[in-house]
Parts: C-alpha cells; structure tokens; sequence
C-alpha cells in the first residue's frame, strides 16, 4: 500500500532516498500533521483506514525526528542504519573475489565520490552516504527544473549503476540467497 513498503521490499536505493523526501516534507510542512495531512496525504485515493494508517506513520516519523534531534537537518537512525548496512554489505561485496562487475562499478564511480568529498562533502561519512546524497541533490535539482550539467549526468549514471548493483545484492542477501 504504502510507497515506502514498496521500495523497501524492491530497492533499499530507492526507498533511502524516498525517506530522505519524506523527512524534507515534514520539515517543510513545519512537523505539523494537520499541513501533512492537507498537502500530502489528502492526495492519495485512500480510504479511511488506509488514511488513518498513512496519519499515523507521519506522526510517528514527526516524533522520532523530533525525539532524534534531525528537526533542521540530518536522518532519522532508522534510515542511517540503512547506510551502515549497506556499508557493511558494500565491504563484504569489494573483499570478495566473486564480485569482479560490483568492484568495476564501484571503482567506476569511486573519482565522483572523491570529487564530491573535495567540494565538501563530510570526509567523515561513509562513502556510501556521500553516493546517496548526490542522487538526493540531483533529485532536488530536477524538481526544481534546474538544469543538470553534463559531468553531473555522468556521475548520476555511475553512482545510479553501482547503487543499483549493490540494492540488488541487498535484496539476495536479505533473502538468504548471496554467497559471499
């Protein structure tokens, strides 16, 4: 029913990302689920149960980010325990020789993240995070209707192929199905 539980099962990228827009219009409906209620969920062709639930998963999000402290900036931990999963598959897939197109494609991409760390990205954060937020900041972009730049593309198609390769590999693994 819900676009979270849809990505979730389908593609840990994707569903990373849609949390990360959630989390920006809570914030940009001020944490106030009756703007939540009037400029979202009001849009969906729900019934009244499906609407109830949708309410209270808003307001369950808005009091975790408020408890979390992430009101003005910055990921509820559920999502970040996302990026520290991801992480530790990501390690296990690169320390492995049974991977050689997930390396390529991480090694593809890899002179994007080191770009996107010299122009400020958090040095500190896993490289992973720094993948997600670019897609995120082109997101933006695109709604926006900004124009992307050609060397932007270029990292979005890259960083899209290893992220996309790696969710796959979530998935399998998840189901118990990837041999390491």
């Amino acid at each position: 029913m819900f676009i979270s539980r849809v990505l979730k099962d389908k593609n840990i990228a994707e569903y990373l990302i849609y949390m990360w827009q959630v989390e920006d219009l809570i914030r940009a409906n001020d944490f106030d689920i009756k703007k939540i209620d009037e400029h979202i969920i009001s849009k969906f062709n729900l019934d009244e149960a499906q609407g109830k639930e949708m309410l209270k998963w808003y307001e369950d999000l808005i009091n975790m980010m408020k408890e979390e402290g992430v009101m003005e900036k910055g990921h509820l931990q559920i999502n970040k325990n996302i990026i520290t999963w991801l992480t530790d598959l990501h390690l296990q897939l690169l320390g492995s020789p049974k991977f050689p197109y997930y390396s390529a494609a991480y090694y593809n991409c890899l002179p994007f993240i080191v770009e996107l760390r010299a122009k400020g990205a958090d040095k500190d954060e896993p490289e992973l995070e720094t993948c997600f937020e670019a897609l995120y900041g082109i997101l933006l972009l695109k709604l926006q209707d900004k124009e992307i730049g050609q060397e932007t593309a270029k990292a979005q198609k890259a960083i899209s192929a290893f992220l996309g390769m790696l969710a796959n590999y979530y998935i399998e693994d998840k189901k118990g199905e990837l041999d390491i």
